[in-house]
């Protein structure tokens, strides 16, 4: 009985991952509609499974990292540039797509009492002046809040210390990077369970009603994503790899994608985009310090977010905008997008220092702020989907570029 037991589990474990999250999905969709009460009760299972993704995230970026750049070999390419370059295009396209389909389809609101809990920055300069902080951040303190910022420097600076260390200090470091990829495998391969108890509590507790009265502001917002998605970066990718680039941005979507959408956490997705870079056979050297770098500073969709809203609250209060504010718009929410937390609804607490362009107080702001977390059950999750989805989308574009290249020339 124990060897069918384990001969069953090992034939789950060894199945297709997004298969079996399908059916989550489903069955997730299925018990909410079926008991709201058991929804809300397996809404358990959701919570740990994205609690454990959180945990091990930030071991996982600083071991990675670490790891590779102390086994890095001078002379080897680690096409980091390239990546980091499609980021910052993705960033602020997503920006200007976002400003020419607010101007086309011009959005207000009806503005509610905002949350005065929350205190977002009140200008670029405290943005920046946060990014800085976050880099000097205590080690410890940056693995314990989940500060992938200071954990990227952090690994990066004790990778390149541990390039001078011996072959044993080495190989130690790769061991324990195995172990905890090891440990993340594990993880994911609960992604099913999660998304179901994560679906059933979602639906049983909100539902879709909420949205409703805010319909189109949703769907100039997803309509925005979708685009970036499905027109935008694909042509980025084409310019790198020179053929059809839609089986790889239709596999980024369903293995990156689907997850990122329910765990809405780019962070917590890091190990997601880790695994799909294995499966994919690329370089580990490049996508141990490009994914975990995607999820702070590539954000589509956060900077389609701040744009959008900010846009509909200048609509709202009958403020006009010419062209070269647009401009200077696009490029302040994609500076804002990329000092975003890789957390749910990060980029929303960044939509003031965006208003403050054009002298809309704070208060006004926040409650743009609290219409932001009002849709947020599906504009936060469509934009999850396509910040972590692009990570691995164009980390895969500049691989199998330059593995086609090395192999054109020999």
């Amino acid at each position: 009985m124990p060897k069918t037991l384990s001969s069953h589990l090992g034939r789950l474990f060894a199945g297709s991952l997004v298969k079996q999250i399908m059916v989550g999905l489903v069955a997730g969709v299925a018990l909410a509609w079926i008991s709201r009460d058991a929804a809300l009760a397996v809404g358990l299972l959701g919570e740990l499974f994205v609690s454990a993704l959180k945990a091990v995230a930030p071991m996982l970026v600083l071991m990675l990292v670490i790891a590779s750049i102390a086994n890095h070999q001078q002379g080897q390419k680690s096409n980091i540039r390239p990546i980091i370059m499609l980021y910052l295009l993705s960033t602020f396209f997503a920006a200007v797509v976002a400003v020419v389909f607010s101007h086309l389809v011009p959005q207000t609101l009806t503005l509610a009492a905002g949350s005065t809990e929350i205190v977002p920055p009140s200008g670029i300069t405290e943005v920046l002046r946060g990014l800085l902080m976050s880099m000097v951040a205590n080690p410890i303190t940056a693995l314990m809040q989940a500060n992938y910022i200071g954990i990227l420097v952090w690994a990066v600076g004790l990778g390149l210390a541990f390039r001078h260390s011996s072959d044993t200090t080495r190989t130690l470091l790769n061991d324990a990077s195995h172990a905890v990829t090891w440990l993340v495998r594990c993880v994911i391969r609960c992604a099913p369970v999660g998304i179901f108890g994560l679906v059933a509590s979602i639906l049983a507790s909100t539902g879709f009603g909420a949205l409703w009265q805010y319909a189109h502001l949703l769907a100039l917002l997803i309509g925005c994503m979708l685009l970036m998605a499905l027109v935008v970066n694909p042509l980025l990718v084409f310019s790198k790899i020179r053929r059809n680039p839609y089986p790889l941005v239709f596999t980024c979507l369903r293995e990156s994608g689907v997850t990122a959408f329910f765990t809405r956490s780019s962070a917590a997705n890091i190990p997601v985009n880790m695994a799909l870079a294995k499966r994919l056979g690329l370089d580990e050297d490049t996508y141990s310090v490009s994914i975990p770098l995607g999820a702070t500073i590539s954000m589509a969709g956060a900077s389609i977010t701040i744009t959008v809203l900010t846009l509909a609250a200048v609509h709202t209060l009958g403020i006009s905008i010419d062209v070269p504010t647009a401009i200077l718009l696009s490029l302040v929410a994609s500076l804002c997008a990329c000092g975003a937390s890789g957390v749910a609804g990060g980029s929303l607490l960044l939509i003031p220092v965006a208003c403050n362009m054009f002298g809309i107080p704070n208060d006004l702001a926040m409650q743009v702020v609290a219409v932001g977390f009002i849709i947020g059950v599906l504009q936060d999750s469509a934009e999850t989907a396509l910040n972590s989805s692009t990570d691995i989308l164009f980390t895969a574009a500049v691989c199998q570029a330059e593995a086609e290249r090395e192999t054109s020339r020999a």
